[in-house]
């Protein structure tokens, strides 16, 4: 839940602010009371501004509390410098919001306050109606999501094991454009770590999750090569090293080359992606990590926004294969979507018995398990963050996951890679205009529509969303 801001605007003159400052007080009462109701914290101004001495000491309250954005509410005419001097102190993103009072010119006093934070190259948000109305409340709360999201990344730290995975221009990005973007700081740290500290783990520890993988994972099928129980539990290890780094050095989110070095040498860290990014691990309930497979910073910035919007697991996957005669997008990568998506819960006892770990395929000769499942049905929100010469964008469809027969989805899925978890997915647009205008192969998903929030998550933070229909 966020912490908000609310500051009301009233005319200058003193006659008329006291006159109208029983009214002006009901209206921010009605907007107060419905951001509370949602479950967020408000901070009011101590006093509505009419000065420029209350503009600035109401900025200056907001500034105090560390509030995730602020609100400028008008329903009546406002001074608009006020606006301006208020918005030098109090924290954004910011909403201008314009109540229904059609005796009073609010909507001019808006539009006149936002103009002027137009004029000095302050970016905000407009929304005009009456705050009753679920339609523009919602509007509101969509502003309020976002905000929180886009504020929540300022001082955020992405870890990334590893470097450039295999020649991906669209995986790597600089440490100076995350920080003028987005606020967040990038720490390298080399992959020799995690088999450094892998071996570290106690080994008490490794066989415990290794006994509570075989007890609740629906079938882990050993081939004595490319998965052994040594194999597996090597995974568990380099898990636990992961996450305890993740841990000490303070990351907010994370990504892992692997390939080739670690996939070749030492094992695959499909159990490693797969469990930072589930609501659960074989300790017990979790917050989600995000962590991309091979290092793709993009994918993980998009996912931990998405996980900011949703408070859910973000689904990572290649865009694999488009089955023309079903219709479904086949979405597939080694390992790295959250065994949260075999059922969609935050419960491992719904979803791990629909899970396989598969011995890995020959691209990963030094073996391990493939965490393999189909994604369960449900409407989702599928994303990514692009870049045109160094500028972000983003891409935003809906769309549907979709099961078909027993039969038919092993047909479907043999014919990409049995081992790998799948979710096949009917879009909210053709598969040319997709195909056109999808920045990458890399691709991410919630279940619920999301379009809304991350159209005005890109607003704020002043980048074009393309949404794909």
């Amino acid at each position: 839940m966020a912490k908000i801001g609310v500051i009301t605007f009233s005319d200058g003159r003193k006659h008329v602010h006291e006159e109208l400052l029983p009214m002006n007080r009901g209206f921010e009462e009605k907007l107060v009371k419905k951001l509370r109701e949602a479950g967020h914290e408000v901070v009011v101004a101590d006093e509505i501004p009419w000065t420029n001495e209350t503009a600035v000491k109401a900025g200056k309250k907001m500034q105090h509390e560390g509030v995730d954005c602020t609100i400028f509410n008008y329903a009546i005419w406002s001074w608009p410098h006020f606006t301006v001097l208020a918005s030098r102190f109090a924290p954004g993103p910011y909403l201008c919001l314009s109540n229904i009072n059609p005796g009073y010119p609010g909507l001019v006093g808006m539009l006149a306050s936002s103009g002027a934070l137009e004029n000095i190259g302050v970016p905000y948000i407009r929304v005009s109606g009456d705050i009753e109305d679920p339609r523009i409340f919602g509007k509101v709360l969509t502003f309020v999501k976002a905000a929180s999201a886009v504020k929540s990344l300022r001082g955020e730290t992405f870890g990334c094991f590893g470097g450039r995975p295999m020649g991906m221009y669209t995986a790597s990005v600089g440490t100076d454009n995350w920080a003028k973007n987005f606020g967040v700081d990038v720490e390298h740290v080399d992959q020799w770590e995690i088999v450094r500290r892998a071996e570290s783990v106690p080994k008490a520890k490794v066989e415990n999750a290794f006994r509570w993988c075989e007890a609740n994972v629906g079938k882990i099928i050993y081939d004595g090569k490319q998965l052994t129980p040594e194999i597996l539990k090597r995974q568990i290890a380099s898990y636990y090293a992961v996450k305890e780094m993740c841990a000490e050095m303070h990351f907010d989110f994370c990504g892992i080359k692997a390939q080739p070095e670690l996939t070749e040498h030492f094992c695959t860290m499909d159990v490693t992606e797969a469990f930072l990014n589930d609501p659960y691990d074989f300790d017990g309930p979790k917050d989600p990590l995000v962590c991309s497979t091979e290092a793709d910073m993009d994918a993980a910035l998009t996912m931990e926004i998405m996980k900011k919007l949703a408070q859910t697991p973000v689904l990572f996957a290649d865009v694999r294969h488009w089955h023309d005669d079903y219709k479904v997008l086949d979405l597939c990568n080694s390992g790295q979507h959250a065994t949260y998506f075999a059922g969609g819960s935050f419960d491992y006892r719904d979803n791990l018995p629909k899970v396989i770990f598969y011995p890995e395929s020959f691209y990963f000769s030094a073996g391990g398990a493939a965490v393999h499942h189909l994604a369960h049905p449900g409407k989702v929100t599928l994303a990514r963050l692009g870049r045109r010469e160094e500028r972000y964008y983003m891409v935003v469809l809906r769309g549907e996951f979709v099961q078909f027969d027993a039969a038919t989805n092993e047909l479907i899925m043999k014919r990409t890679q049995i081992e790998w978890p799948h979710a096949l997915a009917r879009l909210g647009t053709d598969i040319d205009t997709f195909i056109q205008k999808f920045p990458c192969n890399h691709i991410h998903a919630v279940y619920g529509d999301y379009v809304e929030e991350l159209k005005m998550t890109c607003e704020i933070l002043g980048i074009p969303c393309e949404i794909l229909q």
